[in-house]
């Protein structure tokens, strides 16, 4: 195979505060990291991502960055992030930095600036409107309220679509783009392979940034059509891969909330894409109900493969997917997508298949390896997330039902996939000799990685052989995807077909045997290369799938 390295590689995305605390501050850290690669590329993956590790006053965990050229003082020195590098490259793994430059921090010198007076060079950097005593349009934040905040200084508004402590920048001003770009050519200059670009899709407003009617005052609703996938974005994205890409062997990502995959194409698609991947969420938001991040309702497995049916299809040839069932704004995909208590090695395991039988770039987030599960916090207390913090200030407020809220958070909240890794059954997982930052989740004397990989039921170890299958194979990679059974609401089977040969994947999303059942005729021989249960595999697809049983088969379709 000699198409571009990361088609053909597999990512491992580190969120650095939980990963490991080297230095007993209760934080994980750079050097933390640096202890775990031998780790990382015994599991066979080739890219890190690393969350954001710039520095920052922490208000939304590293994504309200105060100085995107130096490194967060809890998490280290520069010199810890260059040692970090050359660890990454001597592995022969690469490295992906995250890139956040929707907004800011109010503390980076930019913004301290701009807010001082109505008359510097770095008030335009940011967008700016007057309000006349109430808020210029209603749009409502992500993280609650209105998306702007009165600054007594200049008796203005600035806009912040995430926490007031995050102002947007302002794109339209060609100065903002050209710091931007210098500060992205530094990086790639100091030796990183690419970026996750955060939020990318949202860098351009419409023009007169305008409110959703009907209006109603003080009711804030989604104002994401003037934001999202915006007038200029498009030229945007080509000027910043131009001057700042352009002649650069580096993989970009980016995270973009409201596309479709028809949407998709005009970025990653054509002979001269914007981006090479985008993280797409209409798969995440399968079990978002009508009430917003925090309503989670039953999913339907014939959604989920009526969501990857259109992905694949779609891009198959055009563009590229990124595949991932988790990261860390999501809960863990186990308690989500599977059973995390009775199957919960087989469903981490049949997940993890899943991912890697796709095509398209597989992501495995930290912990996601041994079927780290939901925490469960039983208090508001527990809680870290700002997104979690604000929204049960205001519904508090509003005579919601706490025990309700709390539900939601345990299900859906961000604080899931963020709570500590878990290495050992020592105190705190391994993860730190202090208090954490964040609980670890309660359950790790049993789920850890040194538990796991004593296990005869090892779930590295199954993701070590799939990610080995997965890159030995060309149709496992390019090859297209065909669903076989749409209307199955138990079982999700596929074709992987390719220059490389036929591959047959059938995965049992439930708690009883089933049998294989394709819609028409699909007759196909093999054998079975891969199966999430231990034991002889079976060797015909008539044999029933078990609870939560995932195999593959590499043979031929007839």
């Amino acid at each position: 195979m000699t198409g571009a390295w990361w088609k053909e590689g597999v990512v491992y995305q580190i969120y650095p505060r939980s990963f490991l605390d080297s230095n007993g501050d209760g934080i994980g850290d750079l050097k933390g990291i640096i202890k775990k690669l031998d780790y990382i590329r015994d599991l066979g993956v080739d890219i890190l991502w690393l969350n954001p590790v710039y520095a920052s006053p922490n208000d939304d965990n590293g994504y309200d960055i105060s100085d995107y050229q130096d490194i967060m003082n809890e998490l280290g020195t520069m010199k810890d992030w260059e040692n970090l590098l050359a660890g990454i490259h001597a592995r022969d793994m690469r490295l992906i930095m995250d890139l956040v430059v929707n907004h800011t921090s109010d503390e980076h010198p930019w913004f301290l600036e701009s807010r001082s007076s109505k008359d510097n060079m770095y008030r335009d950097y940011y967008i700016w409107r007057p309000g006349d005593g109430r808020e210029p349009n209603n749009w409502v934040s992500y993280f609650s309220g209105s998306v702007w905040e009165y600054e007594e200084i200049t008796g203005e508004y600035y806009l912040h679509l995430f926490t007031k402590k995050q102002p947007d920048l302002n794109w339209e001003n060609p100065r903002v783009r050209e710091d931007i770009y210098d500060m992205m050519r530094w990086w790639l200059n100091k030796g990183i392979d690419g970026f996750r670009m955060d939020v990318i899709t949202m860098i351009s407003k419409a023009p007169g940034l305008p409110s959703v009617e009907p209006v109603i005052p003080g009711v804030y609703v989604d104002g994401s059509r003037y934001y999202a996938n915006g007038p200029r974005i498009h030229d945007y994205l080509k000027e910043m891969k131009r001057k700042a890409l352009a002649g650069r062997d580096v993989m970009t990502v980016g995270e973009a909330p409201n596309v479709s995959p028809e949407t998709a194409l005009s970025y990653v698609g054509g002979e001269d894409p914007e981006m090479d991947m985008l993280f797409q969420f209409e798969l995440m938001d399968l079990d978002r109900g009508p009430g917003g991040r925090f309503d989670s309702i039953p999913w339907k497995l014939t959604d989920m493969k009526r969501i990857i049916e259109k992905w694949q299809t779609t891009l198959h040839g055009k563009g590229w997917n990124s595949n991932y069932l988790m990261n860390h704004d999501q809960s863990r995909a186990v308690s989500r997508f599977g059973n995390d208590r009775e199957y919960r090695v087989e469903s981490a395991k049949l997940l993890a298949t899943l991912t890697m039988t796709l095509e398209g770039t597989p992501y495995v987030y930290q912990g996601e390896e041994i079927g780290m599960t939901n925490a469960a916090f039983e208090t508001i207390e527990d809680y870290r997330d700002v997104e979690i913090l604000n929204h049960y200030r205001e519904h508090i407020r509003q005579g919601k039902n706490e025990d309700d809220l709390l539900s939601g958070y345990r299900a859906r909240g961000r604080d899931n996939s963020r709570t500590p890794m878990q290495w050992d059954s020592s105190p705190n997982g391994g993860f730190t000799s202090a208090n954490p930052w964040i609980k670890v989740n309660p359950n790790y004397p049993e789920i850890n990685v040194a538990a796991d990989l004593a296990s005869d039921y090892s779930i590295i170890r199954f993701y070590r052989n799939l990610i080995k299958l997965r890159k030995s194979s060309e149709s496992l990679i390019y090859g297209r995807f065909q669903l076989l059974d749409r209307d199955n609401p138990h079982t999700f089977c596929y074709l992987r077909e390719g220059r490389g040969g036929d591959y047959f994947i059938a995965l049992n999303f439930s708690d009883t045997p089933r049998e294989i059942e394709v819609d028409g005729k699909v007759e196909f021989s093999g054998e079975c290369l891969l199966s999430n249960y231990t034991g002889p595999y079976s060797t015909t697809v008539d044999d029933p799938l078990r609870p939560w049983e995932a195999r593959v088969y590499q043979g031929r379709r007839k």
